[in-house]
């Protein structure tokens, strides 16, 4: 079995961009993965995208040939639902979001409501994203619903290239309603670590998180006390200069460095 480089017993491993590009692994995936469980270290996945439940996640890391359950990824929607049922159980909702976002709040026992008469409007990455839901977000907060959002990423890497995210609705919502979205969930927010941290059953002085964004999966690390990994396999590119601004503990061309 190949070597592990380094030691740490926990590893979160961000999906987009560090494990697969759309439908295709990065090179050396399968086998990083393989050789962390072997050797008896704990795996869970991230993702900040609420395009899919968290069992499609699964479900794709294992037909690409990452065997995985449910149980073993972290996304967006879930932290966001735990957390607002702490904040306003059942709370009625618009949700500026896909269907895997809205099946997780129901999941959770709150109301999606198509029209404005809601407490929260939850802002997540949507591709069916509408004037009609921009104007049903502007009426909901002025009769005083609150905004809350799933992530903070301005662009999610695909195949290709790469796409708008939940940046772009955030910032159409915060323009026309002039008020600012009071909380977003996902990395690098220390909410979706404690999720993942709990999932790992770890303490962050023995987990390390690999990722290929900076101002997401490393800051959220440096911060929480997490080992930093980043791969520029994704979304950051060599010579970006936070690299050297934040000076991640490991930086790989990719996830296949961490074994020898």
């Amino acid at each position: 079995m190949p070597a592990i480089r380094f030691s740490y017993l926990g590893w979160l491993l961000d999906l987009d961009g560090t494990v697969y590009r759309g439908e295709k692994l990065i090179d050396g995936a399968v086998e990083v993965v393989s050789a962390l469980r072997g050797a008896g270290r704990r795996v869970a996945f991230l993702s900040n995208k609420p395009i899919q439940t968290r069992s499609e996640y699964a479900a794709k890391l294992s037909r690409l040939g990452i065997p995985t359950v449910a149980e073993e990824v972290v996304n967006s929607s879930l932290v966001l639902a735990r957390h607002l049922r702490r904040l306003d159980p059942g709370a009625p909702c618009f949700v500026i979001g896909e269907p895997p976002l809205i099946g997780e709040l129901e999941a959770h026992g709150f109301e999606v409501r198509p029209d404005d008469r809601v407490r929260w409007v939850v802002i997540a990455f949507d591709r069916t994203f509408t004037y009609a839901k921009l104007n049903t977000a502007l009426q909901a907060v002025k009769r005083g619903a609150r905004l809350i959002a799933t992530n903070p990423d301005r662009t999610c890497p695909v195949v290709d290239g790469e796409i708008p995210d939940c940046a772009g609705m955030i910032a159409a919502v915060e323009a026309v309603t002039g008020k600012r979205v009071e909380l977003v969930v996902g990395k690098p927010s220390p909410l979706m670590l404690e999720v993942a941290l709990a999932v790992l059953g770890l303490p962050a002085a023995e987990t390390a998180i690999v990722g290929d964004r900076i101002e997401t999966d490393v800051v959220m690390g440096k911060a929480l006390g997490l080992a930093t990994v980043l791969v520029l396999s994704g979304v950051t590119v060599p010579g970006d200069p936070r690299i050297a601004e934040l000076g991640p503990d490991h930086v790989l061309a990719s996830i296949r460095e961490l074994i020898q």
